[in-house]
């Protein structure tokens, strides 16, 4: 960033926007799950970037922006610990966010992962204005917890001549939201497209509010291809709209700018929980007593780098303030997390979880289907088969090479099922046919790439699928063809009606007809429509109590239910045999200790790859 000298003629300015995305609460470079520092993650790490770009602007009488673009205010223990009913969530996300003086803090889905209240209270204790521009109220006197748009002022110039730039933030999220939180967000809000809300208010901002710029702050990506009418990763018609002059991007925790992807205006997405921060500069011009845009340019400052070999270097201590500031909660929610619940027999981890089987998976299944199963005896599933489904919380993928669950056996602790459960869901159940069970599976073999027999170095998962989608369900058997094309694309679109990766799926050993009854219990972040499994779409819900995930497995663990009847089954799935055809597949390098946990000789490892994973040869 350099200055640019005002000449006798004109004025110019300088406006930098500092934001941060998808902290998921990661405020301090600590791992609660392992109870170890992580030096890859971590607002008070990017709090020192923060402090040197301020200074860089500064030098050249430039002004700053810090903002936040959702998906903040939660996500780890030092943040959840004390959300109960009526009770406020910890102080700690609004504490950082005063700490570095930010200015405007945009709303993202999991902002309402504890209900409308539980944002209440926390947006409550923010120091700066709080904003959603895609979300009313169903009634009107009800006062939401964030205001549509925001409008600040700076001081861009050193010319006493030269006025405040007026500067308008609008905030736009999926309104798939509604979807996901529907059990505690039914009956109170409404949801906008994206596009149109964000077109309507940069609009209002520039002829009622006067403003000279409007920014976006977009929960919201890249997608590969969405066919349905309301997008859920909408940057690409966005950075198109003619009233934006930047944005700032995220919900899928990628980085931007990069080589592949161009825009009209600057666009930064800075990845997720506290790995970068982003930076657009704008050099502006002021013209008949009115700020304008000339020039814009985006840019990524990372925490940390990889080395070669993988290890992961820090490029920035971390900031002694926030440390100092945040340390009696962070003692007391490693203390919390340190509660005994139970224990385990095998180590519980998530490296194979897209291989092979995976006994964090597992434990969650039973422990789902013995906490629903009393509850079915009353319904209209009380005779036909339960089934439950159940799929990785971290592994690895965008989030990186050390994001995977890892579980010692013996004792565990609230911190070890936060671990294989990170995010704060409760069960749900419903009834589906066999058809819907067969395309409920068809879409999570998604996660893997078309994979031609016989040619070599392929890469088993496709980038752009989650793992969270991979659902393996327990009490059926089944085989995953990879060499089979893709029944649905990402969106949930039928992209191939004739195409079947499913192959022969049983209950008990009998081939499952589509006219067959299960009831399936799942999470609520999957029934409520996470993931777009259009299977789900036409499921029957089955009426039930609330009962936590996490809750469901520390009372399972606890041994306060007994062992559930799913137990005694084989683990779900395997690979259909492809005539000893290789991939490549990628995981965490620490995965190297528990390759013996595969007992087999066709997985073995190849190096690691430039960002960190291990790279596993797989003989399918």
């Amino acid at each position: 960033m350099t200055g640019t000298e005002p000449s006798a003629e004109k004025i110019f300015g300088k406006l930098r926007v500092l934001a941060t995305t998808d902290l998921h609460a990661n405020l301090l470079s600590y791992d609660y799950y392992s109870d170890r520092p992580n030096p890859g993650v971590g607002l008070s790490r990017v709090s020192m970037l923060v402090d040197a770009a301020r200074r860089e602007a500064d030098a050249i009488d430039g002004a700053t922006l810090l903002v936040d673009n959702g998906d903040s205010l939660f996500g780890t223990p030092i943040a959840e610990q004390k959300i109960r009913v009526g009770e406020p969530s910890s102080a700690a996300v609004p504490k950082a966010f005063s700490l570095l003086g930010y200015d405007a803090v945009g709303l993202g889905n999991h902002e309402f992962d504890f209900g409308l209240e539980a944002l209440r209270l926390t947006a409550a204790q923010i120091t700066c204005p709080v904003i959603c521009s895609n979300i009313r109220a169903l009634n009107p006197d009800m006062d939401l917890p964030f205001a549509p748009y925001a409008v600040l002022e700076r001081s861009v110039s050193a010319s006493p001549a030269a006025p405040s730039l007026r500067i308008g933030l609008l905030s736009v999220l999926p309104p798939h939201t509604m979807k996901w939180g529907a059990y505690q967000l039914t009956g109170a809000l409404e949801f906008d497209q994206m596009v149109d809300s964000a077109a309507v208010i940069s609009q209002h901002l520039k002829e009622n509010e006067n403003c000279d710029l409007v920014i976006c702050l977009a929960h919201t990506g890249l997608a590969d291809h969405d066919n349905s009418q309301i997008l859920e990763n909408a940057l690409s018609p966005l950075a198109d709209l003619d009233g934006l002059d930047a944005i700032v991007a995220g919900h899928t925790h990628l980085t931007l700018p990069d080589s592949d992807h161009q825009f009209d205006i600057p666009v930064v997405m800075p990845g997720a929980y506290g790995s970068h921060l982003g930076l657009i500069d704008l050099d502006l011009e002021l013209s008949r007593g009115r700020w304008s845009l000339v020039s814009g340019h985006a840019s990524l400052q990372p925490i940390a780098v990889r080395t070669d070999d993988g290890e992961l270097v820090p490029q920035v201590d971390e900031d002694k303030r926030m440390v100092e500031a945040l340390a009696s909660l962070h003692q007391e929610t490693r203390e919390q997390m340190a509660q005994p619940v139970g224990r385990t027999e095998h180590r519980l981890h998530s490296f194979f979880s897209l291989i092979h089987e995976d006994k964090a998976l597992a434990l969650t299944a039973y422990a789902q289907a013995a906490a629903i199963r009393p509850l079915l005896r009353e319904t209209a599933a009380a005779n036909i088969p339960l089934l439950s489904a159940s799929a990785p919380g971290k592994f690895g993928g965008r989030a990186g090479p050390t994001r995977y669950s890892d579980v010692p056996a013996g004792a565990m602790h609230l911190r070890h099922v936060a671990d294989i459960q990170p995010f704060p869901n409760e069960l749900r159940a419903v009834i589906v046919t066999g058809r819907e069970l067969r395309d409920w599976l068809e879409m999570s073999a998604g996660v893997f790439n078309h994979i031609t027999p016989g040619q070599a170095g392929q890469m088993l998962i496709d980038p752009d699928r989650a793992g969270h989608n991979f659902d393996v369900i327990f009490g059926v058997e089944y085989e995953i063809d990879v060499s089979a094309p893709n029944r649905f694309d990402s969106g949930g679109g039928l992209s191939d009606a004739a195409a079947s990766r499913i192959r022969n799926l049983t209950w008990n050993g009998v081939a499952v007809t589509d006219s067959q009854y299960f009831a399936v219990v799942s999470s609520s972040f999957r029934i409520n429509g996470g993931g777009n499994f259009s299977a789900l779409e036409t499921a029957t819900p089955l009426p039930l109590p609330t009962v936590r995930t996490r809750d469901a497995i520390c009372d399972y663990v606890g041994g306060k239910r007994p062992p559930d009847p799913l137990t005694h089954g084989a683990y779900p799935w395997r690979f259909s045999d492809l005539g000893g055809t290789t991939v490549e597949f990628l995981t965490g390098p620490d995965a190297r200790k528990h390759l013996p946990d595969l007992q087999t000789d066709t997985v073995r490892p190849i190096g690691l790859s430039h960002d960190g994973f291990l790279r596993l040869q797989l003989t399918l």
